[in-house]
């Protein structure tokens, strides 16, 4: 056999090899976020007890290669990562009442993921934020907390994830994320908005424009904005 033809042989295994490990990883991340969370909420004692799920998927994802010019698997496969590395992360200290106990959980702890050893904030400002300008991002990486938004019981998926990010920003902005005082004209958000306002302002809009891209009820441009406290307990069942 030519010896092109084998490299491209090779190449092309490769590729496929890849790709199903890709598939096989969303497949089981499904699975596994399926049976361990309801209502935001996750079964944080019953996956101590029996951690063969999330390690298998964590090894599966060690092997995965993705490429940020693939947007789509791209992003669906990081946050799924950051979402399930956290849950490790919360394992691995278990039991913790919060992530914040745990010192470097977010910006020392390194997980390996598509052959990198990375943080969760690197994954978060340097492969998410840094390579696509998005703030819907914020509603769908959830950082084990109470005061993130919540967990949904499915992987993101590259096929269905514009939708799944505009729905989880939309649940998000008419609920648990805002509190709205109308006859005074308030509106407190999540510190998230404060942390990130670049990221909610840089389309040359405000934080209310964007707020009311997603929210059922408009706000008027008036309406004064400041923040409620993050509750950085735990998001255990």
């Amino acid at each position: 056999m030519n010896k092109h033809l084998i490299i491209v042989c090779i190449a092309l295994v490769s590729v496929q090899g890849f790709s199903q490990d890709l598939n096989v990883f969303f497949s089981k991340a499904d699975t596994f976020f399926n049976e361990n969370v309801a209502n935001g909420k996750v079964a944080y004692s019953k996956i101590y007890e029996n951690q063969d799920a999330l390690n298998s998927i964590l090894k599966i994802a060690e092997g995965v290669s993705v490429s940020k010019a693939d947007a789509n698997n791209f992003q669906a496969f990081w946050i799924n990562a950051y979402n399930i590395s956290v849950i490790k992360g919360i394992i691995d200290n278990y039991p913790t009442n919060s992530p914040l106990d745990n010192d470097g959980f977010f910006d020392k702890t390194t997980y390996s993921l598509a052959g990198k050893n990375i943080t969760l904030n690197d994954i978060e400002h340097k492969l998410l934020r840094g390579n696509f300008k998005d703030a819907r991002f914020h509603f769908v990486l959830v950082c084990g907390a109470i005061g993130c938004p919540p967990l949904i019981s499915e992987a993101y998926l590259p096929n269905t994830l514009n939708a799944q990010l505009d729905e989880q920003t939309k649940i998000a902005i008419n609920g648990s994320f805002l509190i709205v005082n109308v006859k005074k004209k308030r509106v407190q958000a999540s510190q998230i908005m404060e942390w990130y306002k670049e990221d909610f302002t840089m389309n040359n809009g405000s934080e209310i424009d964007f707020i009311n891209k997603y929210r059922t009820e408009k706000l008027d441009s008036n309406f004064k904005l400041s923040y409620f406290p993050y509750d950085w307990k735990v998001n255990k069942q």
